[in-house]
């Protein structure tokens, strides 16, 4: 990148006193002496307990090229191809749905993901697994705050907690009885991960304890759980919020989950998770995390579907459900500078205990803990804080039949979104799909086939271009989100320039970005509405 783009990218950033974008919580940008610093209310960054996992490794190739510096002599914005290839595709998942001969029977074809990070460590998580008590295939992105530890906790539980939601009465008494009787128990999840993705593993077995107390509540209702979609993941996210709540109140084994507790409750994450059984597909979302569809119209044009409601200042519906739930002299410091009480975008969330507790429980709960700083936790009460909870993890479900016209699903944290509209989403994966199938070789072999014919194909694929095509629909936006000039089209430097960036000013520029995009069947689905 030339010195003129570095100068300007520099200069901006030394002179910035707000954060570029919508920003997260409890972040102010302080210029002093011509170095960035950033100063945190409540927490500055996430510091992992001794033992516990992180993701430092998630993202190795990122950190090898990232700089430490802000002084522009210490500068450098080269990154070869294969460089920033290795950047991007490093946090790369992708699965197919294969069913009896090879052949898919779900509508779910197959699901893409990627990851890139802004802060560090990355503060997204995502999720995805196949529902093995009940039908289904379930997909979550998790937007953390304050640190990570809310958005790990949420991503390893939540789809446990919905599927449980799910199941009969007769399936809950069977993992029941099996649990008492210590015999093994039926998986309720198949879960499709990354390698790297990270794992509270000191704390599986306090988290399956309190799953199991949900369930035995279920099995206390008088009649069948039976509820609905809507109501199971309503009932869910719910649950695993007040768990989360409550398990920062109890007394814990030892320092490291007391440690672990406190850091899930007092960080924060949004939410957004699609549940896709056959036609039938339900999106639950709270907060400002965000799922369309992507729609191949009679015409051959694409259109948008958006499933889900940004739940921030900037709805109205938000603004007006925090009116009637606060009393009318409130209503001028509900939100300050279009912030929730002046400090967090979002309007619903997991965790943030902050803005859910009183004073006095927040202050119990602190003075209990043993050297809370050192978790870069820091008790605070926002001004005008008379009326708590302000905060609700409740999500809004949006239900949707499936259609053979409907392509793709994306569910991706607002870093997406921040960079990119959905209509340019949905037109960037309608047109790597596009490219992919112009670019396959063609399989209708001459006979014989013979070594000179194949090494022909070969080159017909490698003259079109292939090789240098994303194969990962979710890389070729994070590509385009952070690299794109004016005009639409990907701007090396510039993006050489975004993953270089160091880390205390990458997050004036960018924030994570985390994006699943799920192919259907049209074909099932076509079968589905033939044969009813």
């Amino acid at each position: 990148m030339s010195r003129t783009v570095s100068s300007r990218i520099l200069s901006s950033a030394r002179n910035s006193i707000v954060l570029q974008g919508k920003g997260r919580l409890y972040s102010i940008c302080i210029p002093n002496r011509n170095k960035i610093k950033w100063k945190l209310v409540f927490s500055k960054a996430h510091v992992y307990p001794a033992g516990s996992c992180s993701l430092d490794n998630t993202f190795s190739f990122k950190k090898a090229f990232r700089h430490t510096s802000t002084e522009e002599e210490h500068f450098s914005f080269q990154l070869s191809p294969s460089q920033i290839n290795d950047i991007l595709r490093a946090g790369e998942l992708s699965h197919k749905i294969l069913g009896l001969n090879g052949k898919s029977a779900n509508s779910v074809l197959r699901f893409e993901s990627n990851q890139l990070a802004s802060n560090t460590p990355i503060e997204d998580r995502r999720s995805a697994a196949t529902c093995l008590q009940t039908k289904g295939m379930m997909f979550g992105v998790f937007d953390g705050h304050a640190g990570s530890a809310c958005a790990q906790a949420v991503s390893e539980r939540l789809l446990h907690y919905i599927a449980v939601s799910l199941m009969s009465r007769q399936t809950l008494e069977e993992i029941e009885l099996a649990v008492e009787s210590m015999k093994p128990v039926l998986p309720i999840l198949q879960w499709h991960k990354h390698p790297n993705d990270a794992e509270y593993r000191e704390v599986t077995s306090q988290y399956y304890e309190n799953l199991r107390v949900y369930w035995q509540h279920l099995l206390d209702l008088d009649t069948e759980p039976g509820f609905s979609l809507e109501e199971a993941m309503i009932c869910a996210f719910k649950r695993l919020d007040s768990d989360i709540s409550l398990e920062v109140q109890a007394p814990q084994e030892n320092e490291l989950m007391r440690n672990i507790a406190l850091q899930v409750a007092f960080s924060g994450a949004t939410a957004c998770v699609a549940h896709i059984d056959g036609v039938h597909l339900h999106v639950a979302n709270t907060g400002d995390c965000r799922a369309i569809l992507g729609v191949h119209e009679e015409d051959g044009t694409w259109s948008t579907l958006p499933l889900t409601r940004d739940h921030n200042a900037y709805d109205e519906f938000e603004i007006g459900r925090l009116k009637r739930e606060h009393p009318r002299s409130e209503e001028k410091t509900l939100f300050v500078n279009d912030r929730l009480l002046g400090i967090l975008v979002p309007s619903r969330a997991f965790g943030d205990v902050q803005l859910k507790w009183s004073k006095e429980l927040q202050h119990s709960v602190l003075e209990n803990s043993s050297d809370v700083e050192a978790l870069n936790i820091f008790q605070y009460v926002p001004p005008n804080y008379h009326t708590p909870p302000y905060l609700t993890a409740e999500p809004e479900v949006t239900y949707h039949k499936l259609r053979s016209k409907d392509k793709f699903l994306v569910i991706a944290s607002d870093g997406l979104w921040e960079m990119l509209s959905n209509e340019k989403v949905v037109k960037l994966v309608a047109g790597h799909l596009t490219e992919l199938n112009v670019q396959k070789p063609q399989l209708a072999f001459e006979k014989p086939v013979n070594l000179g014919y194949m090494h022909s194909l070969l080159l017909q694929r490698k003259n079109r271009g292939i090789a240098s095509l994303d194969q990962n629909i979710a890389t070729h936006l994070i590509r385009h989100a952070i690299g794109s000039n004016e005009y639409g089209e990907v701007d090396q430097e510039k993006l050489a320039a975004m993953l270089t960036l160091p880390e205390d000013l990458a997050r004036m520029y960018r924030d994570d970005i985390t994006i699943t995009v799920v192919y259907f069947n049209s074909e099932t689905i076509e079968n589905y509405y033939r044969n009813n």
